[in-house]
């Protein structure tokens, strides 16, 4: 029972942190054009379009970065995963611009979240 428990909380936590990183790019001047867009399983947490270029933002939020930094958990695989949905996202949309990746790494306080925005996190290896 513990364990459902745990991972309600983990879901809640996540699901805030997605919302409060919403309310920072809204607030840094990027138009969020969607969130959570699938391609099959992968799945982009936030493509936005700032200064001609969209912007896919990947977000990572933890309770504590006691053993990693939310930051450090997209490895290689989830990197590629997320370059993949973002062509098939700029081909189904039909967009003919940049692609940049961002990460947001949220570690909750105790209050709300210290965030880090991490720019042009990493470069498309495909």
């Amino acid at each position: 029972m513990a364990r459902s428990s745990n991972i309600s909380k983990h879901y809640a936590l996540g699901k805030q942190g997605e919302a409060y990183a919403q309310e920072y790019v809204m607030a840094n001047g990027y138009k969020i054009l969607h969130t959570n867009w699938r391609y099959g399983k992968k799945e982009l947490d936030i493509v936005t379009l700032k200064d001609e270029t969209i912007v896919v933002f990947e977000v990572k939020t933890r309770i504590d970065n006691f053993w990693e930094e939310p930051k450090d958990a997209v490895k290689i695989r989830k990197q590629k995963n997320m370059v993949e949905a973002a062509d098939a996202y700029v081909h189904k949309f039909d967009y003919d611009l940049e692609v940049q990746f961002d990460i947001l790494s949220l570690v909750y306080n105790g209050k709300g979240f210290d965030l880090e925005h991490i720019p042009d996190a990493f470069y498309p290896l495909i």
